[in-house]
């Protein structure tokens, strides 16, 4: 359908030649935002379907109920495995300060979350190999760790 809808914008609205560069280049445009926003919608209604069933409270209990170290750690895998950009975190980070979970877990799944991301690091394999990918997401985990550390530091709750 998209695909369709973009080179019917391109050939028909624009008057260009399918062959030419400037031509595919508004094709890969159109095609790119469209499929932008669809994820964008999905993402969108995901969060809130997410935010509508999980209870606050519970989170809240759930992560007050373990040590800082562990619900930091416990925030920055869940940012690390959830396949989100910073576009779709900072709603489930805004969540989670409603929810009263403190500032510092909630700022080191924030950090982590559009930092160690499964198709970045998958990239990152492919391209200069396990061993730097690997040092990447260590990297990343020690920053969003010490990211959650520092704003726990600075007691932001008040």
């Amino acid at each position: 359908m998209f695909e369709a809808l973009a080179s019917w914008l391109v050939y028909t609205m624009g008057g260009l030649s399918a062959d030419t560069q400037a031509a595919q280049a508004l094709h890969f445009f159109i095609m790119d935002t469209a499929k932008i926003f669809v994820m964008l919608i999905l993402i969108i209604y995901i969060m809130g379907l997410l935010r509508a069933m999980l209870s606050p409270e519970r989170v809240r209990e759930f992560v007050r109920n373990q040590p800082k170290w562990l619900a930091r750690t416990m925030a920055i895998f869940l940012g690390a495995i959830t396949p989100f950009c910073s576009c779709s975190s900072v709603p489930l980070f805004i969540g989670f300060v409603e929810a009263g979970i403190p500032l510092g877990v909630t700022f080191s799944f924030l950090i982590a979350s559009p930092m160690i991301n499964e198709v970045a690091v998958v990239l990152l394999i492919g391209i200069v190999g396990f061993k730097v990918a690997a040092w990447y997401v260590l990297a990343g985990l020690v920053v969003a760790f010490v990211g959650g550390m520092v704003m726990e530091s600075v007691k932001p709750e008040r």
